[in-house]
């Protein structure tokens, strides 16, 4: 039995080995298979070969041994799934790199635990979208102590055993310092989120004209290359047609807010753009800038004017994630006036067209069915969606369906610190109507999942949950959801696919 027979043979394989292979992940290169299998909880990259003296075959760090299949002798090497593994298969199959995905539709699909994106790929199954799979916040870094190569590794594997070749991007999300550009490059990844939240002021839209006036005195000028006179000049009370149906004429009072409001953030995405290109000029990378980390709303002419003011200072992206009308509250649907954010979303999405280039990002994307509805009304422009917490969710779902007692904890330790954990999170849970974990009945558990109350409670405190030790450094949690996940991946692949198919299919006709 060669090679070739070898790789249309999974149930013999199976049997030889004693293993589940996905069979989405056999391949071969050059002589030889190469697949991804299960035993039990453990995870093996396999290969299967006739010449061990190929340097490929030596590069990979596993455990070597003789196996008989049939009359033929093979080397075989089960490998963990390692970081330098991963570079390996990233090396000798391309479809497994991050690459750019440009003005196209996509989404993100954040995944805080490692072990979701294989679900994430079935959902696309019928959708045009392209997936950012490898998308995670320095802040959720830091709060799951995972690291940047850990991230990328996690969406290698995926492909790898899901076989997705379509290609797939890479989000190194909401960066506020070039130290922050540094660490994820190093990682590999393709997308720089620059987020300026940190110099807009939130208080421009209740300020005076004298107190505005004050303000943009302060404003990095040499960095903007440019002078107040100069700016008002080129945009108070000057005619801009959008499209048919919109045209923008602002007055002074409007130019001098935008600017106030958004002219330190604009400064701050030149600097971080002109440092990403001066010194990784050889690697490929596109930008998202992201001002919906604020409390300010970005108005329709406050759209315009940090595009145009990008655009005047060379700096290229791919997406720009406004703050839009409406709360965008972590892991329930839009709170708002729907057919407002209708009328308001229409004029973001005429100026994205009027510029032309570049797609509109819809940051804490999660659950928001509402307003994929609208978005996928309009059949026009590109979108980009990021979603995270939902994805956690739906696997402390699998810990309520499958080890209710241990969700019972979770639930209680979430409850007990929501009124910290919530500060840097635009939630508004009530907890007068949560009760105990005890008090719950088995499936009211699970029932949880429909209360926007209990989504918001859990989501927020995902960082302790998943780190939290307790007086031995001994993991409280982690470890046990871990195994439960594991033990239950066809099931948590499941929930995710028919989440995910929900966010969508709102989108069909874009």
């Amino acid at each position: 039995m060669n090679i070739k027979e070898l790789k249309k043979n999974k149930n013999r394989l199976e049997k030889v080995f004693d293993i589940n292979i996905y069979p989405k992940s056999i391949l071969t290169f050059k002589d030889t298979l190469l697949f991804l299998a299960r035993n039990a909880q453990v995870k093996n990259l396999y290969l299967v070969s006739n010449n061990v003296n190929e340097q490929y075959f030596k590069d990979f760090d596993g455990q070597v041994f003789e196996k008989k299949i049939d009359k033929d002798s093979f080397c075989v090497k089960i490998c963990d799934l390692t970081h330098a593994n991963a570079l390996l298969i990233q090396k000798y199959f391309d479809f497994t790199r991050p690459r750019l995905i440009g003005c196209q539709n996509s989404f993100g699909f954040g995944d805080r635990l490692g072990l979701a994106n294989p679900g994430h790929i079935r959902s696309l199954k019928g959708s045009k979208f392209k997936p950012i799979l490898a998308q995670q916040s320095i802040r959720e870094l830091t709060r799951t102590k995972r690291t940047p190569e850990e991230v990328i590794d996690a969406a290698v594997w995926a492909v790898f055993q899901e076989g997705y070749v379509e290609g797939f991007g890479s989000d190194a999300d909401h960066l506020k310092t070039t130290d922050d550009i540094d660490l994820m490059m190093k990682a590999g990844f393709t997308m720089f989120t620059i987020d300026p939240s940190d110099y807009v002021d939130n208080s421009a839209d209740n300020l005076t004209e004298s107190e505005l006036s004050a303000c943009i005195q302060i404003l990095p000028w040499n960095e903007l290359n440019y002078s107040p006179e100069q700016l008002f000049s080129d945009y108070v009370k000057k005619t801009f047609k959008i499209s048919e149906s919109l045209t923008l004429r602002p007055s002074y009072l409007e130019v001098i807010k935008a600017l106030a409001k958004y002219g330190g953030a604009v400064a701050h995405i030149k600097k971080m753009y002109d440092y990403l290109k001066l010194n990784y000029q050889d690697k490929p990378v596109e930008i998202e800038c992201s001002v919906d980390e604020t409390e300010s709303v970005t108005t329709p002419f406050d759209h315009f004017f940090v595009v145009n003011e990008l655009k005047r200072l060379g700096v290229e992206f791919v997406s720009l994630a406004p703050r839009f009308v409406g709360d965008f509250e972590k892991g329930i649907d839009y709170k708002g006036d729907i057919q407002l954010f209708r009328e308001e979303y229409s004029k973001h999405l005429q100026i994205a067209n009027y510029f032309g280039n570049y797609k509109i990002s819809l940051h804490s994307g999660s659950d928001k069915f509402s307003v994929y509805s609208v978005i996928g009304y309009f059949k026009s422009g590109y979108v980009h969606v990021k979603t995270a917490g939902t994805s956690y969710l739906e696997a402390l779902k699998v810990i309520a369906i499958k080890l209710p007692q241990l969700f019972r904890e979770i639930l209680d330790f979430c409850l007990d610190i929501y009124e910290t954990e919530k500060k840097s999170y635009h939630v508004s849970a009530d907890l007068t109507g949560l009760k105990s974990g005890k008090d719950y009945q088995d499936q009211e558990l699970v029932d949880l999942f429909n209360n926007n109350n209990a989504r918001q409670v859990l989501h927020v405190a995902f960082g302790k949950v998943l780190t939290g030790t307790d007086h031995q450094d001994r993991y409280l949690y982690r470890d046990r959801i871990y195994k439960c996940l594991r033990e239950n991946e066809d099931l948590y692949y499941q929930l995710l696919t028919e989440h995910f198919k929900k966010h969508l299919e709102p989108f069909a006709n874009l």
